[in-house]
């Protein structure tokens, strides 16, 4: 059902290409997974010496596919990438571990690489067992006809109740080198990430050393796919690998050993940029969407709870649901300030919605005009801020309206 469903709104109006990215290639196929000639798997061949580092999901009821990558980081080094939609092989029991050992069985035979540099990850229904020989020919299919620029095709087939594919690209300079940081996501619905988003592969041809890459990759999830939400529900799946080719070593950019090293200043800006660029377009794909929110508390009592508090917000289904009516209610934003569980003062809080001002001090602005504020929530994004008045601490997350849509998509998601 996911790929025919009607675009969003909020989608990009064009597809970003992605230049060729030195040390991969990429191809897509059909294996038959759920649906019968229907695009669902993706094989990333990467050179050797690729470093990765990864990070994923918190949930205590973790995919199969997640336990097997999480056990391979360990390694540092990867080979190959082979991502399913269509089962997550997750709540799956020992038969879900003897289907990614079987998939990372079949990708090193297709492409000579060592079964312990190979990363496997699944996505859609919950509860299925995943019936992995169903790769037996096509890994092979595909490691031969790989490409360096099928990125498009390969986010394509790894999406589920999505109604785009996700990609993003940003230049940097290491060591006066230019290199390049590109990636994909999926993700529409349960999607509150926590390490990571749905699934988001991301790849630079920086040479980085595997603990500097996952000492950047922690830090800069956090204020990317570690904020935002659709609906509050932490995936089974959550996984986010990055991976460095070192290719950009052959043009003279230097050997990053240490995330603290000052020449990686610029690459790190790019790799935050395209890691909220993905998770930005993840929100915007969220399951019936219509409104792309931004939520900002300032003034609270530090920087852990204004997010907990902006994750109220963003996750009450009363806030998202006044935003889907185009209804300036601020007296949900206050309740969710209420329930979030951290330091607040009714009598100090304010609220904006679009930069105007409608509470200040315990009661609604004097100043306040119902008709200014109802043209803002008719508005496509709308940026709603918070002040706490108590103290430094400041939060930026994102997510969007809850629709009539949402609830018509998971009332027949698995039919």
């Amino acid at each position: 059902m996911a790929h025919d469903a009607p675009l969003s709104p909020l989608a990009p109006t064009t597809i970003p290409e992605i230049a060729p990215l030195e040390g991969v290639r990429f191809a897509a196929g059909a294996a038959g997974i759920r649906y019968a000639g229907r695009t669902d798997v993706m094989l990333a061949l990467l050179d050797e010496g690729t470093t990765v580092a990864g990070v994923f999901t918190k949930s205590k009821c973790p995919s199969a596919p997640v336990d097997w990558c999480r056990a391979k980081l360990k390694g540092g080094k990867a080979r190959a990438l082979v991502v399913n939609s269509g089962n997550a092989n997750a709540f799956t029991g020992k038969t879900g571990a003897e289907a990614v050992k079987l998939s990372a069985k079949i990708a090193a035979a297709a492409t000579g690489a060592s079964e312990r540099q190979i990363f496997v990850a699944s996505t859609g229904v919950i509860g299925e067992p995943l019936d992995a020989s169903k790769f037996d020919g096509v890994l092979e299919k595909l490691a031969a006809e790989a490409r360096p620029d099928a990125w498009a095709q390969a986010a394509r087939a790894i999406m589920t109740t999505d109604t785009f594919p996700k990609l993003a690209t940003r230049k940097a300079s290491i060591g006066g080198v230019e290199v390049t940081v590109s990636g994909m996501a999926k993700g529409a619905g349960m999607i509150a990430p926590d390490m990571a988003t749905m699934l988001s592969f991301v790849f630079t041809d920086a040479p980085i050393a595997a603990e500097a890459l996952q000492a950047l990759l922690s830090k800069s999830v956090q204020s990317s796919f570690n904020a935002i939400t659709v609906d509050s529900d932490t995936s089974t799946s959550d996984t986010l690998l990055l991976f460095a080719t070192g290719a950009a070593k052959r043009r003279g950019a230097p050997k990053i050993e240490k995330a603290t090293d000052k020449r990686l200043a610029d690459f790190k800006k790019a790799l935050d940029a395209v890691l909220l660029d993905l998770a930005h377009q993840v929100v915007k794909d969220g399951e019936g969407a219509r409104k792309f929110v931004e939520v900002t508390v300032t003034g609270a009592e530090s920087a852990k709870a204004a997010k907990r508090i902006a994750l109220s917000i963003a996750n009450s289904p009363l806030v998202k649901t006044a935003i889907a009516g185009e209804d300036a209610n601020w007296g949900r934003i206050v309740m969710a300030v209420g329930k979030a569980g951290e330091k607040a003062d009714r009598d100090r809080l304010a609220i904006w919605f679009g930069g105007v001002r409608v509470a200040h001090k315990g009661l609604r602005d004097p100043a306040y005009d119902e008709a200014e504020v109802s043209q803002i929530m008719k508005r496509q994004e709308i940026v709603i801020n918070v002040d706490i008045g108590l103290g430094e601490g400041a939060a930026t997350v994102w997510t969007c309206d809850l629709t009539k849509e949402y609830v018509a998509i998971n009332g027949d998601y698995r039919s």
